[in-house]
């Protein structure tokens, strides 16, 4: 299995002292200025946190256009949107651009979400779930949408003579491959037997929404395996993909010890949503002994794609050199390699 790392944004901003990220300008420009970095670094791919009513990054198909035309290589992507508060036949419209622009680049992360600041924010959207759904059920019914309309299905009738015809249309662009390259986020066993079943490629971020009282890496490796089970019980045909992501701050300067240096390095476990919820660790320390911890946890093992989550108000020059650290001196030991950069590839 190839093994792919990423960096996962959330784009944060505000005009503190320390912050090197102080509009929502620099959030988007310093998003751009990274992804190109880490393709130089030989990192795989540059990811977006999709967040709205917050300081951070919200709008991701203008962005994530940007950096693929400002890029040759690396894959582009989310993690996650939330489908509560999208269109999804204009969603497929601007993926397939997205797409396009950067070559077939797009892997792109949905689901229910994670919550937000806003109490319903997707009623002020104009989107409210119909009777008799919930939330979840809300966002998997625009996704069966959304996957027919980035499959090619016809999604509308036709109009003849002011009359609907028989033929249908379906969105334009058309992106080919992009089907493939969806994602869903889950948060539980039960999300990762669907999502198997339904035929998407899974993300699985540091947190999870169920707690079964073992660490969190050996629970988010139970529901890959039981998301690879379900893959195979539905007789797809083709390989699924499969991301987790970690918090990972090699300590090798005295300003690395100073903001990162006492992390307690261990699971959490909290509330979120009405249940009790697991939170990964962070991986922080010297570079040689979080490579042999890495090594040695269980999801990251039985991923393809690792993401790496980014301190973002640090500054593109501290996230680009924490990326070639990590590059170095701790992603070989999980049995990645550097893809050539594109200035080399040239």
């Amino acid at each position: 299995m190839q093994k792919r790392i990423g960096f996962l944004s959330f784009g944060h901003w505000q005009r503190a002292e320390w912050s090197q990220t102080r509009t929502p300008q620099d959030a988007l420009a310093q998003t751009v200025e990274l992804a190109a970095a880490a393709e130089e670094l030989g990192v795989d791919g540059a990811f977006v946190r999709v967040h709205h009513f917050a300081r951070q990054l919200s709008a991701p198909f203008p962005l994530l256009a940007a950096i693929g035309v400002r890029t040759s290589r690396i894959e582009i992507g989310t993690g996650v949107i939330d489908l509560r508060y999208e269109n999804p036949l204009y969603m497929a419209e601007d993926a397939a651009v997205a797409d396009l622009l950067s070559g077939g680049r797009l892997q792109l992360g949905v689901s229910r979400g994670s919550p937000e600041p806003a109490y319903r924010g997707f009623d002020a959207f104009g989107y409210a779930p119909p009777e008799g759904l919930d939330d979840a059920g809300f966002a998997r019914a625009k996704l069966d949408v959304f996957m027919a309309a980035v499959g090619g299905a016809g999604v509308v009738h036709a109009d003849v003579g002011g009359r609907p015809g028989s033929a249908t249309l379906p969105v334009q662009p058309q992106s080919p491959g992009l089907a493939e390259r969806i994602w869903w986020g889950s948060g539980s066993r039960d999300t990762a037997k669907w999502v198997g079943e339904y035929g998407l490629n899974m993300m699985s971020s540091t947190l999870l929404l169920e707690d079964t009282q073992i660490p969190f890496d050996e629970l988010q490796a139970e529901q890959i395996g039981i998301f690879r089970d379900a893959w195979r019980d539905a007789g797809h045909e083709r390989e699924p993909r499969v991301s987790v992501s970690r918090s990972v701050i090699p300590i090798t300067t005295d300003l690395d010890r100073q903001l990162f240096g006492r992390d307690g390095n261990e699971d959490q476990i909290g509330g979120l949503d009405g249940a009790v919820s697991r939170f990964g660790r962070t991986y922080s320390g010297e570079p040689d002994r979080i490579a042999e911890e890495l090594a040695q946890d269980a999801a990251v093992a039985a991923a393809d794609t690792i993401l790496l989550t980014v301190p973002n108000q640090l500054g593109v020059d501290y996230n680009a050199r924490l990326l070639g650290t990590i590059v170095e001196h701790v992603a070989p030991a999980i049995g990645w390699s550097p893809t050539r950069p594109a200035s080399a590839a040239a």
